[in-house]
């Protein structure tokens, strides 16, 4: 499903009205309309709503709405931000409409009396931050704690980046038009945004494909293309020969959930080689796995010859002995799945390689880059494109809708995964899936977003009815969510 940055789809709007013929007034129509079937099909008991409208396109469907519920039988407070006398276009045209079937306009400093407050603010074209009467009826919106309806977008929020620009409405659900917005599924747009709805509004579907997009958001059924039924011969010598390398003093546990989630996605044979200390904890906890004691650069070597992908990175440390590894396994020719400390590593002695991924959060993602974890997450988007072209990688940002990047590639957004999976271990788990993909054919690509996708989906299924879960609950739950 293609995402586009806002002024894209401003493209859209206007190929829609000037290459199809629509009306822009109709455009409207539909727009307010799909948000009041929202609205009543969410919040059916509502019997007032207060619909709080700005001066732009965004306040004219806000108009559409109310005068649709005034003639559904609603009470309706609108408040508006501008005289409708100083409003242009159709959504001047909306205003008076409204007027004319009645409705009556009140003041941003009036008590909010809806049950559902409607957000027709602040539309896409925001760039600056949200201040004044604006930012106060916003903190007012979110102050009443009623259910909020945001329309196009959570008035405040960057629609290219999923950043608040200051003041920022919270609403229970958005419905959003013409073409998805790529900020609404990344960054802190989770905590905005509620459940994000789209609505084509009827427009020719020939539109967004004459557009590239800026970004495309993953989907559950991607997995059958990429994962197809096995040929009935298939053996786990055709399913990719994992090393995963790390498990330093104190860490043999990392590179254990590595492993675990690497056999539950499909790999063939998975090898640990980590301190000689920790070489037996691995078989008696799963006792598919292998396991080598690598205190010298000999040892390690002949693993790495016998393995088909190297995942480099769980519970690996910084010291002399993570280091030897670390360096030995990027001058090796093998695919690789970097992650954790060995980010670190990177980070201090940067290289470029290609045919490797990594899969940085913004915390080792600013420091690959040089930057703060504030700079990164102001423009997830910026940040892996960055990332993945000083390192010729493909690039994981994990966080809330995760990214995967490379260069002259699309950016796939994943909109899966959710709040329970905030434990420790879950990055070790998406190494191990993602090296397995790796390992099962699959190109660098398309083996993060399997990866980074099946990983989500199976942290969904193991937090059903849960507050919290542990990676162990992720990595048993891969099976329910790969295709058989």
């Amino acid at each position: 499903m293609p995402l586009f940055r806002a002024e894209s789809v401003r493209a859209l709007d206007r190929l829609a009205i000037e290459a199809h013929g629509i009306d822009g007034y109709d455009l409207m129509r539909r727009a307010g309309r799909r948000a009041f079937e929202v609205l009543r099909g969410r919040w059916p008991e509502a019997r007032a709503l207060t619909i709080c409208c700005g001066g732009g396109n965004n306040g004219g469907d806000g108009y559409v709405l109310a005068r649709l519920a005034g003639e559904a039988g609603l009470l309706v407070q609108l408040i508006a931000m501008k005289a409708p006398d100083e409003l242009s276009g159709t959504a001047g045209q909306a205003a008076r409409d409204w007027l004319a079937s009645g409705g009556t306009i009140e003041g941003p400093d009036e008590r909010l009396r809806g049950d559902v407050v409607v957000d027709a603010l602040l539309g896409t074209g925001l760039d600056r931050p949200v201040r004044d009467d604006y930012a106060r009826l916003i903190d007012h919106i979110n102050d009443t704690g009623r259910p909020v309806l945001a329309v196009d977008v959570p008035s405040g929020l960057n629609a290219d980046t999923g950043m608040p620009l200051g003041h920022c409405v919270r609403a229970s659900a958005t419905v959003t038009f013409i073409g998805r917005k790529r900020g609404l599924h990344t960054g802190q747009a989770g905590r905005w945004c509620g459940k994000v709805l789209f609505d084509a509004l009827e427009t020719p579907p020939e539109i967004r494909a004459s557009l590239a997009p800026d970004a495309e958001l993953l989907s559950a059924t991607q997995l059958e293309r990429w994962l197809p039924p096995r040929a009935a011969d298939t053996h786990k010598g055709d399913l990719g020969r994992l090393l995963i390398v790390g498990g330093n003093r104190g860490m043999a546990g990392a590179p254990i959930l590595a492993g675990r989630a690497a056999l539950r996605a499909g790999s063939g044979l998975v090898t640990l080689a980590t301190r000689e200390e920790n070489a037996t904890v691995a078989p008696a906890i799963q006792p598919e796995l292998m396991s080598h004691g690598v205190e010298t650069l000999e040892a390690f070597a002949p693993l790495v010859d016998r393995a088909d992908v190297l995942a480099l990175g769980p519970g690996l440390g910084q010291d002399d002995w993570s280091q030897a590894l670390w360096r030995a396994a990027l001058d090796s020719d093998r695919p690789l799945v970097v992650d954790a400390d060995a980010l670190n590593l990177l980070a201090k002695q940067p290289a470029r390689r290609g045919n490797w991924i990594l899969t940085p959060h913004p915390g080792e993602a600013a420091r690959l880059l040089e930057t703060g974890v504030a700079d990164v997450q102001a423009d997830r988007f910026a940040a892996v494109a960055a990332l993945a072209e000083r390192f010729d990688a493909v690039v994981v940002l994990k966080g809330h809708g995760s990214l995967v990047a490379a260069q002259g590639a699309t950016t796939a957004v994943c909109p899966y995964g959710n709040p329970a999976m905030a434990s420790a271990g879950m990055g070790d788990a998406l190494t191990g899936i993602v090296a397995a993909m790796l390992g099962q054919g699959l190109s660098p690509f398309d083996a993060a977003c399997c990866g980074v996708l099946a990983h989500a989906l199976a942290g969904d299924r193991a937090a059903r009815g849960r507050r919290q879960i542990l990676a162990g609950d992720l990595i048993a739950s891969i099976p329910n969510v790969l295709p058989a």
